[in-house]
């Protein structure tokens, strides 16, 4: 039972975890916008409100809206453990579903704990290398690419020489 777009119930902008999403989208698009908020995450939402995936999140009542907040404030304990963004926390042991800002903010942590214990992910995050053990030799390359100024080095030299 969707409402008309143009019915003064309609939300074109609807505020979730510090979020503007746009009304006109699905359910399930909308929560997907969330920052730690997957498809498969807002598929299970949406199935815990009991609203169908199709509908519109601008058609949305207020008290669902407030309902979906409440959902995703304590998302941990709602979906399985399996679809947790944060299992087994490092500091704390509890497996978590971070939103927002907080999956910056642990990631910053993470990698600076790498750097203080200067573990080798510490050490190649530090002098910005690649860190999951990619190769360097010819990708990932900044500032000069060397094999590229060698031979024009050489060719100049060649040049000025007359060979």
């Amino acid at each position: 039972m969707a409402k008309d777009k143009t019915s003064p119930e309609f939300k074109y902008i609807v505020r979730l975890a510090n979020t503007d999403l746009d009304g006109n989208q699905t359910m399930v698009y909308a929560l997907a916008g969330v920052k730690g908020v997957g498809m498969r995450v807002a598929q299970m939402m949406t199935d815990l409100l009991g609203v169908p995936r199709t509908r519109k999140i601008g058609d949305l009542s207020d008290e669902e809206v407030e309902e979906l907040a409440s959902i995703l404030d304590d998302l941990s304990s709602h979906i399985p453990v399996w679809a947790l963004n944060r299992r087994r926390d490092f500091w704390t042991g509890e497996d978590l579903q971070l939103i927002g800002a907080d999956i910056d903010m642990r990631r910053r942590e993470d990698i600076n704990r790498l750097k203080m214990i200067r573990s080798y992910r510490g050490i190649r995050h530090e002098t910005g290398q690649k860190v999951r053990g990619q190769r360097t030799r010819s990708n990932g390359r900044t500032g000069l690419t060397v094999g590229v100024t060698r031979r024009t080095a050489r060719a100049a030299l060649r040049q000025s020489q007359g060979r």
